[in-house]
């Protein structure tokens, strides 16, 4: 058996139980359909998802759904999109900032939910350990590179842009699946040799001299979707009123931080105890942008599909319809 095989199988098995889980425990609870008290929202420790921590920041999801019912709104942060998405098939989360792969690998697994907004595209660095040479794809063969796990948004882009330039993914580099701050590690102890990682963690190993950025990830996809907005299809069909306001929500935090950067990185900060100065020189430096509008990435992600399907991620090709409702975000567009 091949290591994609293994990670296709390991994928599958895990999907399930989560899904028998999720079963279990909508089977146990009491629902009342008219009535929601609360909400808890997924997110990850990047600054792609901004838009979530200023809401939080600004008390703007509490303020704007408790004429809801809502009366609490609880976060759970996650440091990768993968066990994002299996605490989303298992029922524990209803509202999920995550990478647009790894949702689409959940919906292959039978996760019922839909993107209803984007969030950012691009902003995300290949980093190189100080030291090592690199001029072009082909000087990473023969390196240890640590990026988010398999189906995740780094993982799969990375994967396809090697493909690409005639490397493979499986022979000629060792990719080790990893969170964000287990990278982060790895690489300033000498035990990777390069990571692939979401801002503002390239701004942060260059702070601390242990890499500096050789590739962007607007260069392995141009203009590619990377976070999204996604609901339960539970709050879809029995509480659409709310999943409006969450989108508007998140379209008011979104403008906001495009207009306000400053704040947005200090509000980031914060939250994460980081030094502000290299949040903000993160933000200068990255190349990805804050958006809303789904039909703007809605090419991308379906090309996600194909992509994990062709790396045996997933076994069958999804669709525009099966992976968005639109419904929402143009309500608020007219």
């Amino acid at each position: 058996m091949n290591k994609r095989q293994t990670l296709k199988i390991a994928s599958t098995l895990f999907l399930a139980i989560a899904l028998i889980s999720a079963v279990f425990i909508s089977g146990c609870a009491e629902q009342d359909d008219d009535t929601l008290s609360k909400v808890t929202f997924g997110y990850q420790p990047s600054t792609h998802q901004m838009a979530y921590f200023t809401a939080m920041d600004k008390g703007w999801w509490a303020e704007d759904l408790a004429p809801y019912g809502v009366e609490t709104v609880d976060g759970r942060l996650f440091p990768t999109g993968a066990p994002e998405m299996q605490a989303m098939l298992a029922g524990h989360i209803d509202v999920a900032y995550v990478g647009a792969a790894p949702f689409i690998s959940a919906l292959a697994g039978g996760l019922d939910a839909k993107i209803v907004a984007a969030v950012q595209t691009q902003g995300s660095d290949i980093v190189l350990r100080t030291g090592l040479p690199y001029e072009s794809p082909d000087d990473l063969k023969g390196l240890r590179i640590a990026t988010f796990p398999a189906g995740t948004i780094q993982d799969t882009i990375l994967r396809n842009w090697l493909e690409e330039n005639g490397i493979d993914p499986e022979r000629d580099v060792n990719i080790v699946g990893m969170g964000p701050g287990d990278a982060m590690t790895a690489i300033k102890a000498g035990q990777v040799d390069a990571v692939f990682l979401p801002h503002p963690a390239p701004a942060l190993l260059e702070s601390d001299n242990a890499g500096r950025s050789v590739v962007l990830s607007g260069e392995l996809l141009q203009d590619h979707a990377c976070c999204v907005l996604v609901v339960s299809g539970d709050l879809i069909n029995n509480h659409p009123e709310i999943v409006q306001q969450i989108v508007a929500t998140h379209i008011r935090a979104t403008e906001y931080n495009s207009q306000n950067m400053e704040e947005a990185a200090q509000i980031y900060a914060d939250d994460q105890e980081w030094d502000v100065a290299i949040i903000k020189k993160s933000l200068e430096e990255w190349d990805g942008e804050w958006i809303a509008d789904p039909n703007l990435i809605v090419d991308s992600t379906v090309s996600y599909s194909q992509v994990q399907y062709d790396l045996g991620y997933i076994n069958a090709l999804l669709t525009k319809d099966d992976i968005f409702d639109l419904s929402f975000y143009e309500a608020l567009d007219q």
